[in-house]
């Protein structure tokens, strides 16, 4: 008899697991392991519908665009080649001329609305000459023009994320501007010593963003960037000696600006260096051929280009496989848990029922 009731009491429990798995909705711990049994062993990947594809995240392009006065019309002739392959960079930083530019790029404008810009661009809207101490140029009609031109929307509500680089007078510190008075960021990011007179903000004083960073690599990493193109427009120690006094300072400024963007320069995934050594930095007149300078230099970095991002996409796809894998396999842990709990409520019942391959292998 008593061997009768444990044959009775094993076939009931048997019985009563096997209704468990059928009604897995109804159970919780049932449901965690039928959601086991989709779960492929660890080390392979679970089959996904083609159309998930493209719900990886995209690469994000940054552009990162040096100072170089009026050698910074190039800059637009890099958007140009870019937006034509299909790579419009999607944040922006900007440092001197680069911050002018990229401030109505990420306002919205396309290239070729820039270039409309620059061509019809009149000198006397930028430039307001008064003598003092600290510059020649006051810098408030570039500040007005910059507002006017991004309908005074703030850094923070541009249609692109954009920060703009200047250099506290006060200590030296770099500083990226993304919030606030676009204008007035452009104004102290363009500020160039000497020329410009210091852009006062709050109790600060802030001076050309090309003092500490030529090309703002690092702020367009700061704003999510997976590849950095920086275009280089600044002045280079050409093999020849200066002469006089300004020539000679002038050379050293030179020297040390190109020594101190090496750094940066380093840190960002392609360079494009237009071929504007030869335009004067007060040289408007030049506009358009600094224009095309862009764009030919940007044709001849796009194989480069082109391989930097497959490279960015292809770790992205293997990041988001690795994603998957954890999932899986945190997944696999919970099913194999749900089973040691069923194990010592049920004895061996668990094993004769199969969980050890519902919970799927290693």
């Amino acid at each position: 008899m008593k061997f009768l009731k444990r044959t009775a009491v094993l076939l009931n429990a048997l019985s009563t697991l096997a209704r468990i798995r059928i009604m897995a909705p109804s159970v919780a711990g049932a449901a965690l392991l039928a959601a086991c049994t989709s779960v492929p062993p660890a080390g392979t990947l679970p089959a996904q519908p083609a159309a998930q594809a493209s719900t990886l995240p995209g690469v994000k392009v940054g552009i990162a665009l040096g100072g170089g006065a009026a050698k910074g019309f190039a800059h637009i002739g890099v958007i140009k080649i870019l937006e034509a392959n299909g790579f419009a960079p999607v944040v922006v930083a900007g440092t001197s001329a680069g911050s002018v530019v990229g401030a109505l790029y990420a306002s919205g404008m396309n290239a070729l609305e820039l270039q409309e810009k620059a061509v019809a661009l009149d000198e006397t809207k930028i430039r307001d000459l008064q003598f003092s101490s600290g510059g020649l140029i006051l810098g408030q009609k570039l500040e007005d023009y910059v507002n006017e031109q991004v309908r005074r929307k703030p850094l923070e509500r541009l249609a692109k994320p954009f920060v703009a680089v200047a250099t506290r007078l006060e200590d030296g510190e770099r500083i990226v501007f993304s919030q606030g008075n676009t204008g007035q960021a452009v104004r102290a990011s363009s500020s160039v010593p000497g020329v410009f007179q210091p852009t006062a903000i709050g109790r600060s004083h802030f001076v050309d963003g090309g003092v500490v960073s030529p090309v703002p690599v690092d702020a367009a990493r700061q704003l999510g960037a997976d590849v950095v193109i920086a275009v280089d427009i600044s002045n280079k120690a050409r093999g020849q000696a200066p002469t006089g006094l300004l020539g000679t300072i002038g050379q050293s400024i030179t020297i040390m600006g190109q020594k101190l963007g090496e750094a940066e320069l380093a840190r960002a995934d392609v360079i494009i260096r237009p071929q504007v050594l030869d335009i004067g930095g007060a040289d408007f007149t030049q506009r358009s051929v600094a224009i095309v300078e862009g764009e030919r230099a940007t044709i001849a970095a796009m194989p480069q280009i082109r391989e930097k991002i497959a490279q960015a996409q292809a770790a992205k796809e293997q990041a988001a496989r690795l994603a998957r894998q954890r999932a899986a396999e945190a997944q696999r842990q919970a099913c194999l848990e749900q089973r040691s709990r069923l194990q010592k409520i049920t004895g061996k019942l668990a094993d004769l029922a199969g969980l050890d391959a519902a919970c799927g292998t290693p």
